[in-house]
């Protein structure tokens, strides 16, 4: 998972490699999908709250070149947001690039706020209720 974090974020985005790897992965939900070869192909990762809050945060998605608009992200989102609510989560956010606003919209993501950049690229906050 790390490998294609890095590869999607650090080398085709530019992100600076010690920002994108940090000490809340070591606590995070990590979920990833593999193709038919069985490479890891889409991972995103969850991080519950440690406050007794119910919001969790969702980052870290990241899915191969060849992956995209294969359905690989969106099982894995399906699945980060099945893991949220059995920790007893009821609604998650995240950053989104603005690239990807439409996949989140499509699973039911609504912006909050205004655009901002974060590690130079530009982003919205976005959020959906959990059932």
């Amino acid at each position: 998972m790390a490998a294609l974090r890095t590869r999607v974020f650090v080398e085709e985005q530019g992100v600076p490699p010690e920002i994108e790897l940090d000490e809340r992965d070591a606590t995070a939900v990590h979920v990833h999908a593999r193709d038919d070869a069985g490479r890891v192909v889409a991972t995103g990762r969850l991080l519950l709250p440690d406050d007794g809050g119910t919001t969790a945060s969702l980052g870290r998605m990241a899915a191969d070149a060849s992956a995209r608009g294969r359905g690989y992200g969106a099982a894995v989102l399906a699945e980060l947001h099945r893991q949220a609510v059995l920790g007893g989560m009821t609604a998650i956010e995240l950053h989104a690039q603005l690239t990807a606003r439409g996949f989140y919209e499509r699973a039911g993501y609504t912006a909050v706020g205004d655009e901002y950049l974060e590690a130079g690229i530009a982003h919205v906050t976005m959020r959906r209720e959990l059932p």
